[in-house]
């Protein structure tokens, strides 16, 4: 190795403690060698209050010291700097030994007899787990401040009792399903629940269901082994074991196939998985969180869902209103997301009028559409504030709370009910099935079958609608 400036290297600092005087110059040598900066002390007391007055990066201490040994060092180093690696050195490496370091949170024990490059390479293990260490901390922080950025916002009855059910239920480790339509804020409800959490400090996963494949839905939850299907190169572990100590949130979980539903049974139950192509469980330690946009109970009776894994999941409901049964939150969304999305010279002020025209709009898209169209006039205007000019056609002449897509059909029964709003709504979007799935909250294939049970499938052929690239329903099927 060089002792360029330019290398990682030359900015890590290691302490060395050893009560020889051959092995402290020894270290230093090799270590300076490679292109560390180092620093000796000859007793662990010494070392220990070293530690106090200066950082490094890494400390590499003899085990067997008079006074203040190896092992106490250690026990000091991580009572007061958690996360700096200790690697102990030794002339008298046992099992036992060893096997004591490493649970008191030592790196790596190494006989003094190793070869030089056994020593350089068990300190740069140290150092790059460090670095590691050091990212997911910043990339969790990092995390939890989008989080922050993105919470919940309301003041309504309706998101009160969301406020006070997420209070309750975040000092659990109960299983939560989120009921609410898309755009309404189902995972940042998730998130909530994991950050006021115990599991706070470990991850936090969301895999959307309805975005998989069935094949790849399966390998992505449990993980799969070396060769257990075509293109598996490599055993890979699944995210309810990468997971591990956090919260697992699962969205659209509706979506999911049989087969998939069966092995999610299991991991509820049991508490672990079986990667595809394996034949021994794997405990986990995960908190789940599923969510979905469509009626379970209604899936169950129907067949499409099993029974046993809708309870299993069904533990703590939390539903969550839609935009439009909270029409009183909008302005301070609206406020938030001018916050958020700033002009050129600060947060932008929304006239009274646009105000108006926010408010009368339906919002089937909820709160994220909401945020879309504020994110997109804050863009495309040119003034100092955004005013009924700035806001898209769809919010002026769009479904409104009185509105076009209103259904007042009080003797409909409820899949009467259902059907007559789908019509409405492809009808609202000239029959673009991609952009009715949307208001509609759903999949585009659950939308084909629901129009395959109507028998009314080939509707915009017969009605001469051009068909949207990829909505072939053999395609969406």
């Amino acid at each position: 190795m060089t002792n360029d400036e330019t290398t990682p290297q030359a900015r890590r600092r290691i302490l060395v403690i050893d009560d020889e005087d051959s092995m402290r110059r020894f270290l230093d040598m090799l270590l300076v060698g490679e292109g560390y900066e180092v620093a000796t002390e000859e007793n662990g007391a010494n070392g220990i209050s070293r530690l106090e007055r200066e950082s490094f990066d890494l400390v590499v201490t003899d085990l067997k010291m008079p006074g203040v040994d190896g092992l106490s060092v250690l026990d000091s180093v991580r009572a007061k700097h958690p996360d700096l690696p200790v690697v102990i050195l030794t002339a008298y490496g046992s099992e036992r030994v060893t096997s004591e370091a490493i649970q008191r949170g030592a790196f790596q024990l190494v006989e003094k007899s190793a070869h030089n490059d056994e020593i350089v390479l068990a300190i740069s293990n140290a150092l790059a787990m460090s670095i590691v260490r050091t990212e997911n901390r910043a990339l969790k922080c990092q995390l939890k401040k989008r989080h922050e950025d993105r919470r919940l916002i309301g003041r309504s009855e309706e998101m009160l009792r969301v406020y006070k059910m997420v209070e309750k239920v975040a000092a659990t480790d109960a299983t939560v399903l989120v009921f609410g339509e898309s755009g309404t804020g189902k995972e940042l409800i998730a998130r909530e629940i994991h950050y006021r959490s115990q599991r706070a400090k470990g991850p936090f996963i969301s895999v959307n269901c309805g975005a998989l494949h069935k094949d790849l839905l399966e390998s992505t939850l449990f993980g799969h082994k070396k060769g257990s299907f075509t293109g598996a190169v490599k055993d890979q572990p699944g995210y309810f074991t990468i997971c591990e100590g956090g919260t697992f949130f699962l969205d659209e979980v509706g979506e999911m196939a049989p087969a998939t539903q069966v092995k999610l049974l299991r991991a509820l139950q049991e508490r672990e998985v079986i990667p595809i192509g394996a034949s021994e469980p794997i405990k986990i330690d995960v908190r789940l969180v599923a969510a979905t946009n469509s009626d379970l109970e209604r899936e169950v009776s129907e067949g499409r869902f099993r029974n046993d894994l809708f309870y299993r999941l069904n533990v703590i409901p939390i539903r969550l209103p839609s935009l439009r049964q909270r029409p009183d939150d909008i302005a301070l969304l609206v406020d938030h997301f001018l916050t958020r999305f700033p002009g050129a010279d600060g947060p932008k002020k929304l006239s009274r009028e646009a105000m108006e025209a926010l408010t009368r709009y339906d919002w089937p898209g909820n709160v994220r559409e909401l945020e879309n169209v504020i994110e997109r006039a804050v863009i495309l205007s040119e003034g100092e504030s955004l005013g009924v000019a700035d806001l898209p056609e769809k919010v002026l002449k769009g479904p409104s709370r009185r509105g076009s897509l209103v259904v007042d059909t009080p003797n409909m029964s409820l899949a009467e009910l259902e059907r007559e709003y789908i019509m409405k709504v492809l009808t609202y979007t000239n029959w673009q099935k991609k952009r009715a799935s949307e208001i509609l909250g759903i999949n585009a294939s659950t939308l084909y079958r629901k129009l395959l049970s109507y028998g009314i499938s080939d509707r915009q052929e017969q009605a001469g609608t051009p068909q949207e690239e990829g909505e072939r329903p053999s395609e969406a099927a």
